[in-house]
């Protein structure tokens, strides 16, 4: 095959897990880099049943959960493994953003190979590696900057920012020796930044790609109705308004833009807004680069911390003890709050006693299937305590439409779906669709 080729390593007939390589003469780069969301992992690892930390790409590569690609994984990372350690071959891993389906893996990556994100990610994934168990390692950091190309060989990405459920959300303009390929990164058209995503597109049209790389979690049946943030905000001030009762929340502890609508309903509902631990420990690391309306602890007036009771806590968490609240004061106070509270910490309504009746707004994605299990749980904690659950979400993703507005707009000479499992609805966009094949390199022109 001659001239520029992308494998899809990852992404394909799949929600998230997107690991797209780039080949071009004698340069070779890879976009993202995470597991997928797919059933067959779940097939074998759930719960406290994981990869075993000594031998990771072994256990993952048992399965078909992650490629085989020599010259990738750091040469602990291949402990025991029948792939054997080479060199690097790969010359630089961009990431789109730091959801886990996108950077997930970057701890099995050599050391040795630059990783590009901007400033502004690489302090959120610091954070998130600072008050958890996701290990991203270290890495030649490399730093991007919106909309300033950079060079790996001869090829050059230009960085554009578009608006995502996660701070710092990047789509990718990648100049090859055959034309321009478009990545899209995870996006949406809906959210506070939508200016952004639309900057984008423009930019993304006037370079007539060869080829469009978009994602797609949306495309095909969709049940979900497509709220725009202002629409959950109506929705959240509708539901405050109405009720004296103490209100509950659970939302994604980095989608900013969600914190910031809560906090937002509270004030206004004449409330104060409290938030777990971890998210306080996740928003004052990255304070810097949020705006000044976005709840930060000791910024923002009207923001508590919740803490649980436990016997030890961690060092991240100590900074917001002592101005923390605990159940007590939600049982005594709780018509003056919003709590957040996510499902693992779903223990303590045992003791914060909600009346029965209080709100309880789940600010998430609905479940994809009848017998999710995360939602069989959530529907038995809420009917024992006789909560009153609300939904109120807006995605993170494009719906159907807009994806086919985006082709439309771009124009390019075929698109490839990719972090989809509906790559047949893309055909209403008047491009050609190419669907990927797992592990089959493709030339970007046809």
């Amino acid at each position: 095959m001659h001239g520029p080729r992308l494998t899809f390593l990852g992404g394909v007939n799949e929600i998230g897990g997107n690991k797209i390589l780039l080949e071009d003469r004698d340069d070779r780069l890879l976009f993202d880099f995470g597991p997928s969301f797919s059933p067959r992992r779940e097939e074998f690892y759930i719960n406290f049943l994981q990869p075993r930390s000594t031998s990771p790409v072994k256990d993952l590569l048992e399965f078909d959960l992650l490629p085989r690609v020599e010259g990738l994984y750091s040469e602990e990372a291949l402990h025991r493994s029948d792939l054997a350690y080479q060199p690097p071959r790969v010359h630089g891993l961009f990431v789109s953003h730091a959801h886990m389906d996108h950077a997930g893996h970057l701890g099995l990556v050599d050391p040795t190979i630059p990783v590009f994100v901007p400033d502004s990610t690489r302090r959120l994934l610091d954070a998130i590696e600072s008050c958890g168990s996701q290990k991203y390692g270290d890495h030649d950091w490399r730093r991007l900057e919106d909309g300033k190309g950079v060079k790996v060989g001869g090829v050059e990405v230009v960085p554009l920012p578009v608006d995502h459920s996660i701070p710092s959300a990047y789509g990718f303009l990648i100049h090859t020796s055959e034309g321009t390929v478009v990545y899209t990164g995870d996006f949406r058209m809906h959210g506070p930044r939508a200016a952004a995503t639309h900057e984008f597109v423009r930019r993304a049209a006037e370079e007539a790609p060869e080829v469009l790389v978009m994602e797609g979690t949306r495309a095909g049946p969709d049940p979900r109705r497509n709220f725009s943030e202002e629409g959950v905000r109506s929705g959240i001030d509708d539901i405050l308004g109405k009720t004296e009762l103490p209100a509950l929340v659970s939302c994604y502890p980095r989608d900013v833009d969600r914190l910031t609508t809560l906090y937002r309903a509270a004030r206004l509902a004449q409330r104060d807004f409290v938030i777990p631990l971890k998210t306080a420990h996740l928003l004052s690391s990255i304070q810097a680069d949020l705006p000044r309306d976005a709840p930060v602890p000791g910024r923002s007036e009207g923001l508590k911390v919740y803490h649980r009771s436990k016997k030890v806590y961690y060092k991240w968490e100590r900074p917001f003890l002592d101005d923390a609240i605990d159940a007590e004061y939600i049982r005594h106070h709780g018509r003056d709050v919003l709590l957040s509270l996510d499902l693992p910490h779903f223990a303590e309504l045992i003791d914060l006693r909600p009346p029965k009746g209080s709100p309880f707004i789940h600010s998430m994605s609905e479940p994809f299937s009848e017998d999710d299990v995360d939602d069989h749980v959530l529907s038995n904690w809420i009917e024992h305590f006789g909560l009153r659950k609300q939904q109120m979400h807006a995605s993170g993703h494009c719906s159907g439409p807009e994806l086919h507005e985006v082709t439309r707009t771009i124009s390019p000479r075929g698109v490839i779906p990719v972090h989809t499992e509906h790559a047949d609805a893309f055909a209403g966009g008047g491009a050609p669709v190419r669907p990927p094949v797992k592990g089959v390199p493709m030339a970007i022109r046809t």
